[in-house]
């Protein structure tokens, strides 16, 4: 059974900095691409990074330059650090890979950036 949980959202001023993990079971972790997703109130669902097996890394373009995704495949986890924070990047911030052809996610975190 696939399991994701995330953890390390919260509220922080415009300008700080959070961590986000997602620690993962239920799969070969090491063999699974993972992504960072997040929802805005009244948005959609977007990508905001991405690390493959090879540990090659994809930004939205909102966040390059300000977060940074990074995966332990010793401990099943990948990471999302998120710096220079603005009050647009608060979302649920949710946690995902596919495998077999079907999307798992996390239940999500809350991230809230007060200006």
């Amino acid at each position: 059974q696939v399991q994701l949980v995330e953890s390390g959202g919260g509220l922080v001023q415009a300008g700080g900095s959070l961590r986000l993990s997602c620690a993962a079971s239920g799969i070969i972790f090491s063999t699974y691409d993972m992504g960072w997703y997040r929802q805005a109130p009244g948005k959609q669902r977007e990508l905001v990074a991405s690390v493959t097996i090879g540990g090659r890394t994809n930004y939205a373009d909102s966040v390059k330059g300000r977060f940074t995704i990074s995966r332990d495949n010793a401990v099943n986890t990948v990471y999302l650090q998120m710096d220079s924070l603005k009050p647009e990047d608060t979302a649920i911030y949710y946690c995902n890979v596919m495998v077999r052809g079907r999307n798992y996610w996390g239940q999500g975190t809350l991230v809230t950036v007060s200006s």
